[in-house]
């Protein structure tokens, strides 16, 4: 008889072990015993029965699966073997990362500071703002709809209820998300404390009691992320403005918000504001969107104007002052008197409390930690990922990133290629980009052609009494390969991904066009979209093409 060790990541209950020592006892000549507390499974069998068939048999059932040797320790072959990987932060580029190197063979041991782990997006980012702009949305339609005989009436809004209802789920993914995570992969041990280097191999922990412990690695992944950034406002610093991380917690809507900023998170919000019944002002230092096509930015202004924003573009407060009732903004615009001011002009990553010198790491000007397509920093065993990092600030990045550090860290080899990155503004119409603009193809050197159809010609759009918006897609102009998609419409973010695949796949729009595509679907716009290149898609029937 043999004996295995077998060591398992992705259980969460009694219950998974339970069906894996099934599995397992399911072969002739073996008796397995499975614990889903030490996530091992103790093996005995004859010599019938190859290792590689007990690892196969739980792997097809989801789960990581490692071979161990008598010591514990996992067989040779691995090239995360024995190693230790700390890892700085919880959020999803962290889980990720850790997840990956664990199966790997590394140990793993992920630092926290804060009170909850989960990072940013599930905490205080994506998963609340999200849920705030749907219920805002709900609101809306009850108010503001294109359809006769259903009758309009503004709705009574109990924003308590709405944001304990928000921070249920997100109590409910963060437990599902991150704390179980921890709960059922024992090869990650999680260590409260905030993280500094002392050297390049070195971490010091400082606990919330002041007390301190030294952590020494093989492999360091740093995933900080950002937090809001504050703009040099005289004044503004002494007053009780609000952050995204305050105004998705408030529970009362203020009768007048202003907004600074002009770009995602400044734009949601103050659109959710606005639904839920706030009279709203937004201050831009240039304009909506500056660094995307124009006409998206412009779009989304006549249609905030529309729901009674009012819009102050190339506009920024002098000075601000809270009078102890309202917050007074002087600007070119003259003195203004808000209830509310929300401050979303970017986020800054965190990065400043790191001792990054102490290890070497290089990092811009904005304190960003400068990374390779591996995720590597100017040292070689220290990697980084998402929102601390140079790369764009969205959560599906870091864990697409810490996934390939740990790759990476654990002896794999694995880039990262943002060439068809798709991005979201979830503003109503909502903003979905993917590839190059015409500008930014012009900068690159590649000549490049262009059609926008406007969504008066996309059936869906028409049938759901909802115009707004266009598609606008970018080809190199002598081989038609798609190499840029912009979307303004209602729900975007799900027609975008076809886009993705396309410039991904380097389709060329008359390939986009010869594709079937479902009717009636907003997603069928991309194929017109595509048509248009060399049709008149409004002398074509239902379907054409």
């Amino acid at each position: 008889m043999t004996t295995h060790a077998i060591r398992i990541t992705g259980m969460t209950c009694d219950h998974c072990a339970k069906g894996i020592e099934d599995s397992l006892n399911a072969f002739a000549g073996v008796k397995a015993s499975v614990s889903f507390h030490e996530g091992l499974a103790k093996v005995e069998t004859d010599d019938q029965v190859a290792s590689d068939q007990l690892l196969k048999a739980i792997e097809s059932k989801g789960y990581g699966a490692r071979l161990l040797d008598d010591e514990g320790k996992t067989r040779s072959g691995n090239n995360g073997d024995g190693l230790h990987v700390a890892i700085v932060g919880t959020g999803s580029g962290a889980f990720a990362a850790a997840i990956r190197a664990v199966e790997g063979g590394a140990r793993v041991t992920i630092v926290e500071g804060s009170e909850v782990i989960g990072g940013t997006c599930v905490n205080v980012g994506c998963v609340p703002s999200k849920i705030m702009i749907r219920g805002a949305h709900i609101a809306h339609l009850q108010a503001h709809h294109e359809f006769e005989g259903i009758p309009l009436h503004q709705p009574d809004i109990d924003r308590t209820a709405l944001v304990r209802q928000q921070q249920a789920r997100v109590q409910e993914l963060r437990h599902g998300k991150y704390e179980s995570i921890l709960e059922s992969n024992p090869g990650i041990h999680l260590l409260r404390g905030w993280a500094r280097f002392r050297d390049a191999h070195t971490l010091i922990v400082t606990r919330t009691d002041g007390s301190e412990k030294v952590v020494t690695a093989d492999r360091i992944l740093l995933a900080t992320g950002a937090r809001p950034a504050i703009p040099a406002i005289p004044g503004l610093q002494d007053t009780p403005y609000w952050t995204s991380t305050e105004a998705l917690i408030a529970e009362q809507i203020p009768e007048h918000l202003v907004v600074i900023g002009a770009s995602v998170i400044a734009l949601e919000l103050a659109q959710a504001f606005l639904r839920l019944g706030s009279k709203v002002t937004i201050m831009a230092r240039s304009v909506f969107l500056s660094k995307e096509d124009p006409a998206l930015g412009e779009g989304l202004v006549k249609v905030f104007e529309e729901e009674g924003a009012r819009i102050l573009l190339h506009t920024l407060p002098d000075s601000v002052v809270h009078d102890g009732e309202a917050f007074i903004l002087s600007s070119k615009a003259g003195e203004l008197r808000y209830d509310q001011l929300l401050v979303a002009t970017g986020r800054q990553p965190n990065t400043d409390q790191l001792g990054l010198d102490k290890a070497g790491v290089a990092t811009a000007p904005n304190g960003a930690i400068v990374i390779d397509d591996h995720m590597r920093t100017s040292v070689e065993h220290i990697y980084a990922a998402g929102d601390c990092t140079d790369q764009p600030q969205y959560v599906y990045v870091a864990a697409a990133a810490g996934t390939r550090a740990a790759i990476n860290m654990t002896g794999g080899d694995a880039a990262l290629d943002l060439t068809a990155m798709p991005a979201v503004v979830f503003t109503d119409p909502a903003v979905a980009t993917v590839g190059l603009t015409e500008r930014q193809a012009s900068d690159q050197g590649i000549e490049a052609d262009s059609r926008t159809l406007d969504l008066e010609n996309v059936p869906r759009a028409l049938a759901n009494f909802d115009t707004r918006g266009f598609i606008k897609l970018v080809v190199e102009k002598d081989s038609g390969i798609l190499i840029g998609a912009q979307i303004l419409a209602a729900e975007a973010g799900e027609i975008v991904q076809t886009a993705v695949l396309a410039i991904r796949n380097r389709m060329t729009v008359e390939d986009l066009a010869d594709q079937l595509f479902p009717y009636l679907t907003m997603v069928e716009g991309l194929k017109l979209c595509a048509q248009t290149f060399n049709k008149d898609v409004k002398q074509l029937s239902c379907c054409a093409g």
